[in-house]
């Protein structure tokens, strides 16, 4: 099966990228297409620049990308208790190519950051709003305190979460129909 990730983050350094990267390890047998969000950088949306321009070609490529996937593997990074700037511009402009945009794909999703909560606002407005876009969210996991709990070598480090995290995977994974 083939599979689309990225992380909603336009940071180089993405602790987001770097748990979808970890996450991807599990995918073994699975063709994923790893994207990175600063390749769809594209005009701050408004109507007026809509009505004046149309849509960019990165709208209709992301949404292609979407399209030929058969799975979604997502995590979410949060600035200011919601979704980043990068990717917030990159969801309007998709929304307005195509409102399902998601397709009804199957969704791991997943958020984390460096504080306790671990993106947890970020994940309850995905959870909320995606579905509206065509999101099949099948599973759902949240990484609390980033730089304790992971690192660069090893991945999750902390023994429970690891076990979370890989039972969520796996639970995903038994889903896919090939």
């Amino acid at each position: 099966m083939k599979g689309l990730a990225f992380a909603g983050s336009n940071s180089i350094e993405s602790i987001n990228k770097q748990l979808v990267k970890y996450t991807l390890s599990y995918f073994t047998g699975h063709q994923v297409n790893l994207i990175d969000l600063n390749d769809y950088e594209m005009p701050l949306f408004s109507v007026d620049r809509e009505r004046a321009t149309g849509h960019p070609q990165l709208a209709y490529d992301f949404v292609f990308n979407i399209e030929i996937a058969d799975f979604l593997v997502i995590s979410l990074a949060e600035h200011n208790r919601s979704y980043t700037t990068a990717f917030k511009n990159l969801y309007d402009w998709i929304s307005r190519v195509d409102k399902k945009f998601f397709r009804e794909k199957p969704m791991l999703l997943m958020s984390t950051s460096p504080g306790a909560y671990g993106g947890g606002n970020v994940m309850h407005t995905a959870k909320t709003f995606f579905p509206q876009f065509g999101a099949n969210i099948i599973e759902t996991f949240s990484l609390p305190s980033f730089h304790t709990h992971f690192n660069p070598e090893q991945g999750i480090i902390e023994p429970e979460l690891k076990k979370q995290h890989e039972e969520t995977v796996i639970r995903f994974l038994n889903q896919l129909k090939p």
